[in-house]
């Protein structure tokens, strides 16, 4: 019997037009992974980003421990697809992020984060050996052109070292890749499963970055607290619900809601800190709902 590859994807097990449960799933992956700059920023005043990332991954995977269905076992064929996911959904994108963002500004971050969409969708392509439908790819473009005119808006032009850029484009890549290798394993499994023991690996995978960075950091209660909330939701239910997603819609479909982080992170930033809102961004946000719905219309 012929081994299947490690990386390996799936289409969806909904081809319908997204529903009540898939546009909840989309809410809850942006709110939560959209709000998660403002807990990063936080926790990064008193800590070091290798102590905000293992922190993060600790407090998921308790958070996620928590569940019952998380001990549903795993065949051993599988682990290292788990082993993958750990490496470029978790350990090494959640630390080039707060590397990369010291020499970019947050306009050049949310243009290469809000390309994660279309680097699925390509893979997926590669994979599948099918691009994706008319009314897909018009919402891909559509919404990638909407995050542009947010992140453009939101800092007034893009901008930073090649370095950070091409740090961050290869975290963004590797994302694309995960949510990719997390459909089939999901759906075999359940998210809950699955991201558990990919936490924990990635945890053993980023401790010693996080013990080297405990001395540069200090302690604060402020900080502590906005780990917690960035651990058990930014780093726990939100993997789920994007997990969720992918295995229901597909890795093209389920993608789209990572156009919405830009979005919400420019939304919270005019309701809590009283930002204007500019008019290019407005049109942002509509072409970005606009590109989501048209994303989950039904898959030919």
């Amino acid at each position: 019997m012929a081994r299947r590859p490690v990386l390996t994807t799936a289409p969806g097990t909904r081809r319908e037009a997204f529903g009540p449960v898939e546009w909840a799933l989309v809410a809850a992956v942006a709110l939560m992974w959209g709000s998660s700059f403002l807990w990063i920023a936080e926790g990064l005043d008193h800590f070091s980003p290798p102590v905000v990332t293992l922190s993060r991954l600790l407090l998921g995977a308790a958070a996620l421990a928590l569940f019952p269905r998380t001990r549903r076992p795993v065949e051993r064929a599988d682990w290292p697809r788990i082993g993958l996911l750990a490496l470029v959904w978790m350990a090494v994108p959640l630390l080039l992020y707060p590397i990369a963002q010291q020499w970019v500004n947050s306009s050049t971050a949310g243009a290469i984060n809000g390309s994660m969409p279309l680097f699925s969708a390509a893979l997926a392509a590669v994979l599948l050996r099918r691009p994706p439908g008319p009314a897909q790819a018009a919402g891909l473009a559509v919404g990638f052109t909407g995050v542009l005119l947010v992140t453009l808006a939101e800092a007034g032009g893009v901008e930073g070292s090649p370095l950070g850029i091409a740090l961050m484009l290869a975290a963004t890549i590797m994302y694309a890749v995960a949510f990719n290798l997390a459909v089939p394993l999901t759906q075999r499994y359940g998210s809950l499963p699955v991201l558990l023991r990919a936490q924990l690996v990635a945890i053993a995978l980023v401790l010693p970055f996080g013990l080297w960075g405990l001395p540069r950091s200090e302690w604060d209660w402020g900080a502590a607290g906005a780990m917690l909330v960035l651990g058990v939701l930014g780093s726990g239910v939100a993997f789920v619900a994007a997990a969720a997603l992918g295995a229901r819609a597909g890795p093209v479909r389920g993608a789209v809601s990572i156009y919405f982080l830009p979005v919400v992170a420019l939304l919270l930033g005019a309701l809590v800190r009283k930002e204007a809102l500019p008019a290019m961004a407005v049109a942002g946000v509509a072409l970005v709902i606009a590109g989501a719905w048209l994303s989950g219309r039904r898959e030919n």
